[in-house]
């Protein structure tokens, strides 16, 4: 079994002999895959729809791991208890979603590692995990064809102030597709500001907010040429 390259640096950075929940599990491919490494005992995956869990349940039974995975068919993490997992992983969502999902589950500020890859609403998703009582340890890059993702590693725990421009692409910690992605997310903030300025009733506040996280980006990416 191979996994894309967004699901694999989400799995490499699960530690040995962590039980998991996948959240959101769709084919049951992460928790699967680490079931065949030997990275986990076993491990919980959800899904909202049965469709989905449908599918979870035949890759388990496809590579023999079905008495080590407990499929089960819930809204985030309604299904799951405090204590059945010390990893979460919820990957492919929108940032409101996910941050909806653990504000639903405050055990997952005690003794959890959360591996979080929103889809959209970074900045939202950031200032909420902020605001609970979260910390942000590392958010690690990847591409898989050609787009490119963030995979957020976070604890409970108080976290220190992101600025604008943070809240949307996270600290500037080296890593090398780091460069880049601040490039992309550049000309994300650029296209939202060009159409701002081009409406006929721009909102100012807006306005002034996406200039303060482009000047913001222009000077992580300077940062980096140090």
């Amino acid at each position: 079994m191979e996994l894309t390259p967004r699901l694999e640096t989400i799995a490499q950075q699960v530690p040995q002999g962590s039980i998991l929940a996948d959240v959101g599990t769709d084919h049951a491919l992460l928790p699967v895959w680490l079931l065949l490494e030997g990275r986990i005992s076993n491990a919980i995956a959800s899904d909202l729809r049965e469709g989905p869990l449908s599918r979870a349940k035949e890759t388990v039974e496809q590579h023999g791991v079905a008495d080590q995975v407990s499929l089960r068919l819930c809204d985030g993490l309604s299904g799951i208890q405090a204590g059945e997992a010390d990893v979460v992983a919820i990957a492919g969502m929108g940032g409101e979603t996910i941050a909806a999902i653990l504000e639903q589950a405050p055990w997952t500020k005690e003794d959890t590692l959360l591996l979080l890859q929103p889809m959209t609403s970074f900045p939202d998703l950031r200032k909420w995990l902020l605001d609970h009582g979260y910390t942000v340890e590392k958010e690690t890059i990847c591409r898989e064809g050609s787009r490119m993702y963030t995979i957020l590693t976070v604890r409970g725990g108080e976290d220190a102030p992101m600025t604008a421009a943070e809240l949307w692409v996270g600290r500037n910690r080296p890593q090398p597709l780091r460069r880049e992605y601040l490039a992309m997310m550049e000309g994300k903030v650029r296209r939202a500001l060009e159409g701002q300025r081009a409406s006929v009733n721009p909102d100012q506040p807006t306005v002034a907010h996406l200039e303060e996280v482009l000047n913001g980006l222009e000077s992580m990416k300077k940062e980096l040429e140090v």
